[in-house]
This record gives C-alpha cells, structure tokens and sequence, in this order.
C-alpha cells in the first residue's frame, strides 16, 4: 500500500486507542523490520521515524526520590521507608516520585543523548532484595530482612508509581534485583547458594506477591549467580517470575542490569563468546541489553549474529520487542492527545506538598531504640542542646538518591525549634583541623587547613577549613579542595594519613592507592607516587582539637545529642561491603569523650545500616536511629527529640550485637547458617520490629475466631490495643507465627502480619487479622511444593521479634504426611532436608540444580528424612566430573548408621555431562529410614533413584 493510500484509509490500527491492546501491540510489531526489531533490544531503542515512533530508553532511577536528573524531593532511603511500617505513607512516597518523573519526561530534556529519548517513565524500583546481612554495601536500597515486610512495602511503591488510571501508567515499576542479591564484594562472580527451602520461602517470597498483584511491569536480573548460573541466564525469570505475571494478563518486561550481559563472558566465563552469551540471556527472558553504554551497535551486532547463526530465531526477538511495546502502550507513548497525565508541570517537581511529605516520610522512620527517660528534650529543662559529630549538621546523598534541593540538618532544624523557645544550639563536628605542610617546599597543601573526616578503616574527607569543600583527586593526578559533595562513581575525594616516621605522613589516595609527591622545581603536587619511598613527607600541624570542642561543647550545655554513622559513598556502597558493623573508632571515641562530660547525651545514628552501639546501649540514656532522611531530616528529628513528633517507626532489620560472630556474607542459607530473625539463634542488641514510643500500649483479649483450621482454612485474629499513656502515639502490631514440634527446622518465629495504627492518649482499638493457613506453610521438599502441616502451631502478638506479648494456640487439622516415597522416582539431590559442608551448584546452563562439596578434601552430607526405601535393591545417581583430582571419587549411602551402598564416580569431563552411577543395595532395609549420602572427592550429584529390581 502506498503512503498516499494508507494515508487516505486513516491512520494504522496501532494508533486506535479503541482497538484492545493486543492488537494494537500486534499491528506494530508486525509493521517492524527484522532489522527494526533487534534494534529494539537495546537500553536506547531507536526511533522508526517511517512510522512516526520515538525513540525510547528503559531506565529512569526511582528508589526514593527521581534520581541522577538533578534537583528533585529527596525521601528517606528505601531502609528508612521500611521503618516506617506504613504502606499508605509509602504509596504516598511513591506516588509523589512518579509525579516527579512525569514532570522530568514531558518538561526536561536529558543532557546525555538529548536526541534519543526523553527520561524514561520505567522505573527502576522498588529493589525487593532482603537484607539478609547488614554488611552489604546496598543495604540502604531494601526494605527490610523480612519477605513479607518487604513485599508489602514493595506492593505499595509499585502502585504509587503506577497510579489509579485504568488504561494509563503514570509510571512502570520494575522490581530490583532477581535474585538473592546481598552481597557487593566481587558481585559478578559469587554465586548465592540457595537450597529450595530457602528459595521458596525467603527470596522468592518478596517478589511473589508483589508480581502475582499485578502491579508489577518489570523486573531486573541481578548481577550474581544462584546456585552457579548467572541470574541473567536463570530459568526462574520465566518458571517463577513470568508464570506469577500471567494470571494478571500482563508479562513483565525483564531488563539487564548495567553491562551484566557482558559479564556472562567476562568476568563469569559462563560462555565462550559474547554472541552465544546474548543469545542465551534473551532466550532466558532478557528482553533490553543495558550494555556499552549508549552504544547500541555492540550488543545489537551481537544479537544480529546470533540470529545468524542460529542461536535465536525471529520469534525470540519478537517475544522481547512485544513486551516492550505493550509497556510502551501502557505508558500512553502512542496516545498522547489522551495523556491523563498532560497537565503535570515542572512546579510539581520539590513542590510544598512533596516537601510536607517528604518531613512526614522523615519523621516516620525515625525509630527511638532506647530511652531512659531523657527524650524528649524538654527546652525549658534543657534549653542549650550541644549537637556533636561528624553528622552534626550534615546531610548526605547516596548513589541513588537525587540532588537535594535544600538539606536541613540535624543543628540546623534543632537551632529552629529552640529559637522560638530562648533556646540555643551548640555546634561542634568534632572533627581535627590540620595544616599539613611539605617538608620538601614547605607549603601549606593546597594553601588551606582541613578538617578531617575519619569515616573507619583508615578512610578519610578533607574539607578544607575556608570553604568547607573537600579535597578531590583530580584526572590529572593533582589535588583540589573544590567539591562541594561526594557524588560520583569513583570517589576521588577519600584518602589515607600514613605514618611516615618522625611524626611525619605520607598523602595517599584510597582510589588510586597512589601516593601525593612533590615537584622540588615548581612545588607542584600529584598523586603519582607508586611507592612510599618516593612519596612526599607531610608535617602534621594539629590547629583545632575536634574532641577537646565537642567536649567543651557538651560541657557548657544542658545536654547533648551526638550524631554518628556513615557516608553512603564511603565503607559500604555499591560494589563493596563493610567489613564489619563496628562504628568507626574515632566516632566511638568521640562518643565516649562526650558522655564523659555530659551524662545527658542521645546517640543519633544516621546509616544505611545497623551498627554494634553495644557500649552505647549500656552507658547512654538514650539511643536513635534514623536512615539517611533526604532533605527534611532535621526537621525531623528534632521534632521527635523535642517531643513534637512521636518516634513512629520501627527496625526492618536486626541490629546484632558486637561479639556476635555473624556467619560468612555468602552463606545465602539461612536456615543453616542462622540469619535474620527466624533462625538467628543469639540475642540480638535490637531485635527486628523494635522501636519505642513516648507513650505506654497494653495488648489484650487476643482471640482466634476457631481454635483449629484445616490445611487450607482461615482463622481471623483479633487483638485489643490501648493507648495508656499520656500521649497520641503510633503502635505497629506484629502478628507472627511458629510451627510447634515440626518434621522440619521451622523458623524460631515468622512474620505474618501487621498493621500500623494511630491512637489518642485512653483510646482503644480492636485489631483483626485474617490468618489464611498458607501463612503457616513450608516448603515441603519432599513434594516439592508449599505444605501446611497438620499439628500445633503458636500465634503471637508481639511488640518485636523478641517481645512477645500475647500468644494462642492454633491447630491445623488435615492427614500427617507420610513418609518421602523414592522408589521408581527421580529425587533431586537438592530436595535435601539438612546438609554439612555442601554447595548447590548449577546442572547445566540452562536448567537444574546439583550438589556439590564445598570442599573436595572433606566429606559432604546429604541428609534426607523418613525415606522410605522398602522393596528398594538398587540404586542410581546422577553425577558428573571435570576431572581426576588429588582426592578418591566415591558416594556412600547410608541409613541411618548402616551402609548400604558404596561406588566410585567417573570422570565425564564437564561439570554439565553427567553420568548414571549405579550400585546393588547391601542387604536392602524395608521401612522407613533417614537416608545420607556422603561425598567424597570433586564431584557434583544431580539426582538418585532407587529401584527395587536389579
């Protein structure tokens, strides 16, 4: 059809907005060229300018705020909105986020690549990833180490981004990161060794909910291994996520995260060329390369050749491209003169509303740790407040946060509040100011003073003293004391004092690792130095003693507040973990010189993440603790320390104490290792859901609505909460559950429900929850599916994990479970139900899950519970190995203390070519047995079968 005609016959059935979606997604796909398509695969899709198709980006970083676009309202951190435990706040949050970016796609053009498309309305957020362990480097970016706190929360970020239009996105969540993602240090290459029990219950229980509502239109691959396959390759993208989506009548648009396909290659060595590796992660459920930046020739040339050689076929391509289009639909991008949305301007953009919103948001997560009744502060009792510390008055961006368009801290919003009451605050950081001069010119470095930040491990800023700027690496290795905020990729503003002897140091850039020297003809200084030998001598000149001022400070006050914590960009970010969870020693000790002179001192933290303040705890009146709070934090705080506000929120995570060895950061198993909450089995410093509140709450009356359930029946719960204090305040009540006498290692307590509630000084208010039976299930290994055993089973109303206050029984009723019937079926080795020194690795690379020992030179276990193996004579097992080793290849079977079966394994050549092992029955048992397999040697077993002929 010429254009004329087509022309003539109005426009393509694409552009109907009265045709259903499908269709219309239908005419545009097939009016594409191949060519066209792949094109399509890319971060930067290009524009078909022959249809009247722009061009369009995935992406636009939405986690707390509009991120990395400029000036926008910044939010507490997504760990601090998780403290507030309140999904409407969240939703609000979110909502005024997407509004945002709705305002930034129409009303500002992108500086990078203005001519390819505008800010993308995709939104990468919420991240869904629990945490599991407070040292990762990304623990600011999750809710909390709870899947349902964390899918609730998720729930309502996604529908405050989405919005209430019926045909129209306001914005597209996509979920971060799939899956079991918790741990920065060498990312890439660690694999998250997760048995099913694990899987099932914990990682994939954040995501469920939240995909199987609906409210979901995307999600990113992660970028570590499970169980030893890349996430971006994962069989779970379309066995788990996609078949959750389903049932809602939308698919999810599954995006890469930045350059991971690439990594497949280099650094995983998952695959031999960059083509097999495209083509493998879009036949797994890829459907947009973030790769190369804007370069779209690269991976789009790689998923060309692919095609070409076979290892796609157009139908791969098409499954990807439909899905971005039907999002693309969805957004309104081809329905413009219809945009719900159209009358969003630029003035919504750190808007009053956003403003009072984001001080609520603030607020709300602040959580009182502990008081001993010197909060709130009291101004006519206390009206000279010291606010110490090297977070005194400073607010600070993470990586994900966007440009703070004014920040009012902790000094700064106190000062406010104490103004209007005769009141004054003293201000001291408590940090050292130095003179640092060469010993080879003799000049002062960078002609200023500096004050030092000591942020833990050797790191420290250097702000210099005139300006308050910080000491930045430059590319051309020199030095200048010229940014205002740490906000860059590469910190080029951290460094390291090192002694150099004789009182001297030398200036060494953590980035670099190279060391500051001098030019004796011009004094010009670089950080070029390789070696300490050819580093340059400082003279260390001590100006300003920063303890002796914060001392002096709380000396002259009527109390103090001390505010300590972390830098986001600094000891634990985005691709690096901290190395413990200590406060860095100079804050402790500040603390400490504090308290010393002014007993009536709070500990403020202010982190991404929990800290050991066991000293703290111990010997202060009081402690708080709030995440990075965006630009209204000082507001917020000193509403809640001066009484205005209550301290609202709660942990979303466990804060351990400090002699508490925490296991490894890639023991992903959380059963056997004992993380979080559930299995975790010392006493916590502050348990999760900890929080006080300036007023009193008494739970009564808690009654089930039956005392027993069948397996899959409902039982309502209702509790009676009161308010008998003097004080409105808000009260969390957390409903959780216990499996009592289990068949399987059930966790010590599990949250199943909550809700957040608000009441006034005498008032009282009766709280149902409805309990559905599944809430109560496991992971049944054994049949591979979620079961709810039948016996007794505990329902606690608690203030925290650890603080129970009300408990009933429940029993479920429904026929026991037999015993785990092998014979003449294929047993996964994986479906274990315990295991010593082993690790789940991957079958090959496209499906299944093996085991294999974590150490070749020990033996590993397998354990599996009330097998039973009457008539059973033989058996078989799957298993495969590279190659011979130091070490004997051989299993052992065993029930109970008895053998029954012994075989060497053979060498198959490849850890994904597998061999059938088989081996007579000794003396074969009848009846019901626990079995274990032992490994010894290097090696991988995939599955067993025992059969009962030889």
């Amino acid at each position: 059809m010429s254009s004329q005609s087509a022309s003539a016959a109005g426009p393509p059935p694409f552009r109907d907005p009265a045709l259903p979606l499908r269709r219309r997604v239908d005419d545009l796909l097939r009016r594409l060229t191949p060519d066209e398509r792949i094109a399509m695969l890319h971060q930067y899709a290009p524009a078909v300018p022959r249809l009247g198709v722009g061009p369009f980006r995935t992406g636009s970083e939405a986690l707390h705020g509009v991120s990395w676009l400029g000036e926008a309202t910044v939010f507490p951190q997504a760990v601090g909105l998780g403290a507030t435990w309140d999904e409407e706040l969240v939703h609000r949050v979110a909502e005024a986020v997407s509004v945002e970016l709705r305002a930034f796609h129409r009303h500002r053009p992108p500086v990078i690549a203005p001519d390819r498309a505008p800010h993308s309305l995709q939104a990468w957020a919420p991240v869904l990833n629990l945490l599991r362990d407070p040292r990762w480097g990304r623990n600011e970016e999750g809710y909390s180490e709870d899947p349902a706190h964390t899918a609730r929360l998720g729930e309502a970020y996604c529908r405050g981004l989405a919005g209430d239009h019926p045909a129209c996105l306001r914005a597209a969540p996509v979920l971060k990161h799939f899956l079991a993602y918790n741990n920065e240090d060498e990312r890439c290459t660690t694999s998250s060794g997760l048995r099913p029990r694990v899987l099932h219950e914990y990682d994939l229980a954040a995501f469920r909910p939240v995909v199987a509502a609906g409210v979901a239109t995307g999600a990113m691959a992660a970028y570590n291994l499970v169980n030893g396959r890349p996430c971006h390759v994962s069989p779970l993208i379309e066995d788990e996520l996609r078949r959750w989506a389903r049932p809602t009548g939308h698919e999810l648009f599954v995006v890469s995260d930045a350059e991971a396909p690439s990594n497949l290659v280099d650094p995983e060595h998952y695959y031999d060329d960059h083509v097999e590796a495209h083509a493998a992660a879009l036949k797994a459920g890829i459907d947009s390369f973030t790769d190369h930046g804007e370069d779209s020739a690269t991976p789009v040339g790689r998923l060309r050749e692919a095609r070409e050689r076979g290892l796609i076929d157009q139908a791969d391509v098409d499954r990807a491209v439909r899905r971005q289009l039907e999002l693309r639909f969805r957004l309104g991008e081809f329905d413009p003169d219809l945009d719900p949305y159209a009358d969003i301007g630029p003035e919504v953009i750190d808007c009053p509303e956003h403003r009072a919103l984001a001080r609520r948001a603030a607020t709300d997560a602040v959580v009182l740790l502990k008081n001993d009744g010197l909060l709130p502060l009291d101004p006519a009792r206390a009206p000279r407040i010291a606010v110490v510390g090297p977070l005194a008055d400073t607010l600070c961006e993470d990586w994900y946060s966007g440009t703070l368009p004014y920040q009012v801290g902790i000094a700064t919003g106190l000062a406010a509040e104490l103004d209007a009451h005769g009141g004054e605050v003293i201000r001291a950081d408590g940090s050292d100011r130095i003179a640092l001069s060469s010993r080879t010119t003799g000049d002062l470095l960078c002609e200023t003073p500096f004050d030092v930040d000591d942020w833990g491990r050797g790191v420290l800023t250097l702000r210099a003293a005139d300006t308050g700027r910080y000491l930045s690496l430059k590319d051309d290795a020199s030095l200048a004391a010229d940014q205002d905020r740490l906000k860059s990729w590469e910190i080029h503003e951290t460094f390291r004092l090192e002694p150099a002897g004789d009182g001297d140091l030398r200036l060494r850039s953590v980035l670099t690792g190279r060391y500051a020297t001098v030019d004796p003809a011009d004094g010009r200084v670089t950080v070029t130095a390789e070696t300490p030998d050819t580093a340059e001598r400082w003279r260390r000149e001590l100006l300003r003693d920063g303890a002796a001022e914060a001392r002096a400070a709380a000396e002259t006050a009527d109390a103090a507040i001390v505010v300590l914590g972390n830098h986001p960009l600094i000891n634990g970010r985005e691709t690096e973990d901290r190395t413990g969870i200590d406060l860095p020693a100079t804050q402790e000790e500040l603390l400490r010189a504090v308290a010393a002179v002014r007993p009536e001192t709070a500990l403020v933290v202010m982190s991404s993440y929990p800290y050991a303040v066991d000293w703290a705890d111990e010997h202060l009146p009081a402690v708080v603790w709030t995440s990075h709070g965006g630009q209204e934090t000082g507001h917020a705080l000193a509403a809640v320390l001066l009484g205005r506000a209550e301290p609202a929120g709660r942990l979303p995570q466990t804060w351990y104490r400090g002699d508490d060895p925490l296991p490894h950061p890639l023991d992903y198993d959380i059963i056997k290792s004992g993380w979080t909450y559930q299995y975790h089995r010392a006493a916590p410093l502050y348990p999760f859901g900890h929080g006080l509140s300036y007023t009193d709450f008494s739970h009564r009356d808690l009654r089930l609505s039956r005392p027993s359930i069948a397996q899959d029946g409902t039982v309502d719960v209702t509790v009676t909460v009161t308010d008998t204090g003097t004080r409105p305040g808000s009260e969390v009540v957390q409903l959780y559950v216990r499996a009592l006498d289990a068949r399987y290692e059930a966790p010590r307590r599990r949250l199943a429900d909550f809700r957040k509630i608000r009441l006034e000084p005498g008032e009282s208010r009766e709280v149902t929850f409805r309990l559905p039976a599944e809430r109560l299930a496991h992971w049944d290994v054994a049949t591979g599916a979620f079961t709810v055993d039948p016996g007794a089973y505990e329902i606690t109303v608690a203030r925290s994990a650890e603080h129970p206050v009300l408990t009933a029984p429940l029993t479920v009723t429904g026929p026991a479970p037999g015993p785990r019937t092998v014979l003449g079926r294929r047993i996964p080795a994986v479906d274990f139900d315990d295991h010593e020194a082993t690790t789940v690795v991957d079958a090959t690379r496209t499906s299944g899950d093996a085991v294999a020992p974590t150490d070749p030179a020990r033996p590993a276990t397998l354990l599996y519970r009330a097998v039973d193996l009457t008539g059973a004579v033989r058996v078989e097992v799957e298993t495969a190995r590279e190659h011979d080793g130091p070490q004997d290849a051989r299993l052992e079977l065993h029930a109970g203390e008895r053998l029954l079966a012994e075989t060497t394994v053979p060498v198959t050549g490849d850890r994904h070519t597998w061999a059938t092992c088989a081996a007579p029955l000794a003396a074969p048992p009848d009846g019901v047995h626990d079995l274990r397999l032992t490994l010894h040697g290097a090696f991988r077993v995939a599955a067993f079968r025992f059969e009962a002929t030889r």
